[in-house]
């Protein structure tokens, strides 16, 4: 929906690639000004030149988000870039899969930092400014937050703390104007998925419990919702963790 977003600021993370590009994209479409944010900088360039292409407006920046002084350093350059910010968006992430036992400290710490850690403190340096503008925040969960699934420990682990994270601030904010939502996708067809690797000595019949009967969705699917829920026509939306995943989590 054209103009939906006029006249808003808004910061979205992991914009280089997949959900995010794909959500900073249709919210520059939709009229917002948009701060994308990304470790990758070719990916995140050609985002901007997507947006930049299509007449949008688009303000980049580069950082590690496994610090707190990056999370807050960026949301201090969105509200001085747009003079406020009316909507963050959660994406960044990473996954892997590998028997529990085998996961390595280093890769344990790096995906705690980007999945739960970052979103933490994105929050925390946002809302001061999203109680000003009555704005909100919009999560990217997983339905490996939700739901049990081998090979994945720690990631569903940081996913269902994002699902706490947004449910907390819902309750703790529910007597103030912000709003506070997750979308929890299923297998998403991006980089992030394309180069997800199993061991090869997995059980396939556990897996296959959680694999879907549909097959994967596409970026786009999750941006569309995205829109949705961070906008005025998502205002009675608050405290909700938004299941898309083509029918996995009811089973």
């Amino acid at each position: 929906m054209a103009g939906r977003f006029d006249g808003k600021a808004l910061l979205v993370t992991g914009a280089g690639s997949g959900i995010g590009r794909a959500s900073a994209v249709r919210l520059a479409a939709e009229g917002g000004k948009v701060l994308v944010h990304d470790v990758n900088a070719d990916g995140l360039a050609e985002t901007a030149a997507i947006i930049t292409a299509a007449g949008g407006t688009v303000e980049t920046r580069v950082g590690d988000i496994t610090t707190r002084d990056e999370c807050f350093d960026t949301v201090a350059e969105a509200v001085s870039s747009f003079g406020k910010l009316d909507v963050l968006v959660n994406v960044a992430g990473i996954a892997s899969g590998q028997h529990f036992t085998e996961m390595t400290e280093a890769a344990y710490r790096r995906m705690v930092a980007v999945n739960q850690d970052a979103p933490f403190f994105f929050c925390q340096a946002a809302i001061p400014h999203l109680l000003e503008s009555e704005g909100n925040i919009v999560n990217i969960a997983s339905n490996a937050g939700l739901i049990g699934q081998a090979y994945t420990v720690a990631y569903c682990m940081t996913k269902g703390a994002v699902v706490q994270l947004t449910k907390s601030l819902a309750m703790e904010y529910v007597k103030t104007p912000l709003r506070v939502n997750a979308i929890a996708p299923g297998g998403i067809e991006s980089s992030l998925t394309a180069g997800y690797q199993m061991p090869g000595d997995i059980d396939w019949d556990l897996v296959s419990r959680y694999a879907g009967y549909r097959g994967m969705g596409v970026p786009e699917d999750i941006a569309q919702l995205v829109s949705l829920v961070g906008s005025a026509d998502g205002i009675n939306i608050h405290g909700a963790i938004l299941s898309s995943d083509r029918g996995i989590t009811p089973g």
